[in-house]
This record gives structure tokens, C-alpha cells and sequence, in this order.
């Protein structure tokens, strides 16, 4: 009874931090959502084949044939800017659930075990933060050539240590809290403390961090497919639409390079308001 009075009084606290984030974030959830739907639905929203050519038509404006214009190849700018949302969201979706769920474990685990557990794996997290995460993605690529897995792989464990630090503190000041006390009283195990009861009281921490760690994995994704580094052409992706447009503006036809960067920043604003605004409410900022 003590155990579920606890339990119960701990629930009520998380509840009482669900927010009401004010327009600002939900006119960036709404962008978001859209941004996914766009992602998933572009084979039937695009109006035409994002990697067809036609020389005769590069740089052409807006018409209504071609609603942003084309590019140097002749190729619809709208159409590429739909599909390149696909590889410009999936690659730092990947990143941000690889270092969330791994970050997660390793929080939950130093904040539980403590001692030689907790200091292995602070050591560990500070050898990581010795790299930084744009040079360790273009080292993963110098070994295992360019495309979109090594340098998600090479970005998800540079985030790694930022993740778990924070949640670690989460998980801390959790662990110290009646209802865990309250859990081991009754004689509940360990796996059914910490995934049953820790775990679910810190999720709206987790994702915080999550939601504030995708903006910055967009940019640097974005980073290394501007240096050629990322996926190959004729891939429509908004970093390396970035890159092949740069050739253009000297010419007077900025509009590839303006309208995929401008998504970028778009995208990258969106995810860090909702993410300051989650942070505010749940008082993570500052942990």
C-alpha cells in the first residue's frame, strides 16, 4: 500500500509538469508533423521526379510548371526538396534514438549502481567528449567511405556522453526520492524498479534531450553532406542541395542553395523552440 501511495504521489508530480507550451511550440510541433508527412508522403506529393534532367529548362523561375524553380540540371526544386526531407530527418532520427537509448541505459545505470560503475562510465563519457562530433563523423568516413551510416554511427556515440550526463543527474535525483524507498521496502527487484517505476518518471527528461539533440544532428548531418562526404549525388538531400547550388549563386540563380538552406534553419529553429520550451517546463534546464 505504502509502495503504491508513493508511486501514485510520483505520477502526480510528472503530470503536474505537462505543459501547456504556448503557441509558440505547438505551431513548431505542427511544423514539424508536417515535415514528417511530407517525408513520408513525397512520392505522391512531389509533382515530379526529383532527379530528372533537363538542360533546357536549368534555372528556370517560378512557373506554374515548376512552383520554386529549377536547378542547374534542369531538376524541380520543389519536387527535391520534398524527398531530400526523407534523408535530411531519417539520418538524425537515427542518431538522436541511437545516443537517447544508449545514453538512457548508461544514466540509469551509474545512478542505480553507483561506485566503480558510475566512475568507469564517467571516465568513459569524458574520453568521448574529447571528440568532437563533426571530426569524429569525417574520421568515420576517411575509414569507412562516404553515405549516410558512418557518419551516423561516428555522430551517435560524439552525442552520446551529452546524453548521458544529463539524464544522469535525472536519474540521480529521482533515485534519491521517497517512492524508490518505498519500492525496495516492499522487496520489488531491481529490473522492476528501475524499468517499472525510475525509468517512466524521467521519460519526459528523455525527451528533452532528445527533442533538443535533433536539431544540432540535423546541422552536423547537414555539415558533412555540404563537404561531399555524406550521401552521393543525384541523392536529393538539403546539405548536399546546399553544396551543388553554391556554383550557381555566382551566377545570379541562388535559389537552390537559399531554399534547402532555408529548410535547414527552419527545420533546426522548430525543434530547438519545442525543445527550450518541454526543457522550461519540466525545469531541466540548468541540470
Amino acid at each position: 500500500m505504502a509502495t503504491e501511495v508513493a508511486i501514485s504521489a510520483a505520477s502526480d508530480r510528472v503530470a503536474r509538469r505537462l505543459p501547456r507550451l504556448g503557441w509558440v511550440a505547438v505551431v513548431c510541433a505542427a511544423f514539424i508533423l508536417l515535415l514528417v508527412a511530407v517525408a513520408i508522403f513525397a512520392p505522391w506529393i512531389a509533382p515530379h521526379d526529383p532527379n530528372q534532367v533537363d538542360i533546357l529548362a536549368a534555372h528556370e523561375g517560378p512557373s506554374a510548371q515548376h512552383l520554386l524553380g529549377t536547378d542547374s540540371l534542369g531538376r524541380d526544386l520543389l519536387s527535391r526538396l520534398i524527398y531530400g526531407a526523407r534523408l535530411s530527418l531519417i539520418g538524425p532520427a537515427l542518431i538522436v534514438v541511437i545516443a537517447t537509448v544508449v545514453g538512457t541505459f548508461l544514466a540509469i545505470l551509474s545512478a542505480w549502481m553507483g561506485g566503480w560503475v558510475d566512475g568507469l562510465t564517467s571516465r568513459v563519457l569524458d574520453i568521448l567528449f574529447a571528440f568532437p562530433g563533426l571530426i569524429f563523423a569525417i574520421l568515420a568516413v576517411a575509414l569507412f567511405g562516404p553515405g549516410l551510416m558512418a557518419p551516423v554511427i561516428a555522430l551517435s556515440i560524439a552525442y552520446l556522453p551529452y546524453d548521458a550526463r544529463v539524464l544522469r543527474s535525472v536519474a540521480l535525483r529521482e533515485r534519491s526520492l521517497p517512492y524508490i524507498e518505498a519500492c525496495y521496502i516492499e522487496g520489488l527487484p531491481t529490473r522492476r524498479i528501475t524499468l517499472g517505476h525510475l525509468l517512466p518518471n524521467i521519460l519526459p527528461f528523455v525527451l528533452v534531450q532528445a527533442t533538443l539533440s535533433f536539431g544540432y544532428a540535423l546541422v552536423d548531418l547537414a555539415a558533412i553532406s555540404y563537404l561531399g562526404l555524406g550521401v552521393a549525388p543525384p541523392t536529393p538531400e538539403w546539405g548536399l542541395m546546399v553544396a551543388n547550388g553554391q556554383s550557381s549563386i555566382i551566377s545570379g540563380y541562388p535559389q537552390e542553395s537559399l531554399f534547402a538552406g532555408f529548410m535547414i534553419v527552419a527545420t533546426v529553429v522548430a525543434f530547438n523552440l519545442l525543445g527550450d520550451r518541454l526543457a522550461t517546463h519540466f525545469s531541466v534546464r540548468g541540470q
